[in-house]
């Protein structure tokens, strides 16, 4: 028996929730407010208001 995609991405959400962690919505890969590329290339889109402050 075969897995379709969501089925897959919710068990894989399901593990990590039961060991401990929390399920937050995914970032956006285009910046809505920033018009330079250099971290969702990285794919560190949500990490740049922490990383340069």
């Amino acid at each position: 028996m075969y897995m379709s995609t969501d089925e897959v991405r919710n068990a894989f959400l399901k593990f990590f929730e039961s060991k401990g962690h929390q399920i937050v919505d995914s970032s956006s890969l285009v910046p809505h407010d920033d018009p330079t590329l250099l971290f969702t290339n990285a794919g560190m889109n949500q990490l740049k208001t922490v990383s340069l402050a």
